[in-house]
């Protein structure tokens, strides 16, 4: 019986700690995907644009700060046009009614900030809201409000500051998927982490 006890100890010990080893590799790889981004040039683009479903994207060298968390996440194989849509089809009320519209719509829902601040808040991890930089880590998901009611969204990447103190931030302000020391530039309204369970 002891032995049984002890075996099921180290199992669940072990199970334990892959799961926190594949949780925190996915962050590092999410950060990691964003990171790549930055080597390609995008030109700020926020028209509307029809895409196919599931996976679908704007032309490569166009996009807005949603398709940089977007095109990271769908590099670690988690399609967020997919879960969206997904979970606004059956809980549209849930989300907000900006945008006038009754129903859902694949080709712009995900790409909208708000609404991916609800996604994330339902089915991920919310962080608190610090001024404390060491609070913010690779692979997390920074939402700011840029005032006059627009807001703003990005990746924290796995590169510090020149100085060290904080990581910088993966994101497209106008210039580009671009990575910069801006994480305490704006007023932070949101600040998550998710994995697709």
């Amino acid at each position: 019986m002891v032995n049984c006890t002890k075996l099921f100890v180290v199992t669940l010990v072990l199970s334990t700690s892959n799961y926190f080893y594949a949780q925190a590799n996915f962050y590092k790889r999410l950060a990691d995907s964003a990171y790549t981004l930055t080597k390609q040039r995008v030109v700020y683009d926020p028209a509307y644009f029809t895409i196919p479903y599931p996976n679908g994207d704007l032309p490569a060298n166009k996009g807005v700060c949603t398709d940089v968390v977007i095109r990271a996440y769908r590099k670690c194989g988690v399609d967020l046009q997919k879960e969206v849509h997904e979970d606004m089809a059956k809980n549209f009320k849930k989300y907000p009614q900006k945008w006038g519209l009754r129903t859902t719509d694949k080709n712009i829902d995900h790409r909208r900030v708000p609404n991916l601040m609800l996604f994330f808040t339902r089915f991920g991890s919310i962080k608190k809201l610090s001024t404390v930089a060491s609070d913010y880590e690779p692979g997390d998901v920074v939402c700011w409000n840029l005032g006059g009611g627009i807001t703003h969204i990005g990746l924290v990447s796995a590169k510090k500051s020149d100085n060290g103190e904080r990581y910088l931030i993966i994101h497209n302000i106008g210039a580009g998927q671009v990575l910069e020391d801006c994480l305490f530039s704006f007023k932070i309204i949101g600040h998550y982490s998710y994995a697709k369970k």
